[in-house]
């Protein structure tokens, strides 16, 4: 079990081993889950670090419209 103190502020100083366990890096972001009288940790993925996790999951063929279509085409959908 590691440990750590809280200061007058609320802040404290999550522990290397903790760190380490969770991946996380100085400017890395972290997200509190509480759950009665425990909290659970967890880093935050920024989306930028999971781009290629789904590598070759999805195909788009170069005759895909991309673009937004408009109004009127919603509404003929509908």
């Amino acid at each position: 079990m590691v440990e750590s103190t809280i200061t007058s502020k609320g802040r404290t100083t999550i522990p290397k081993s903790v760190r380490e366990a969770l991946g996380v890096k100085p400017g890395d972001r972290v997200r509190y889950l509480v759950q009665g009288d425990e909290v659970r940790i967890s880093p935050v993925r920024p989306l930028a670090r999971l781009f290629g996790a789904l590598k070759g999951t999805v195909s788009i063929s170069k005759d895909t419209d991309l673009t937004s279509p408009l109004d009127e085409d919603w509404d003929a959908a509908r």
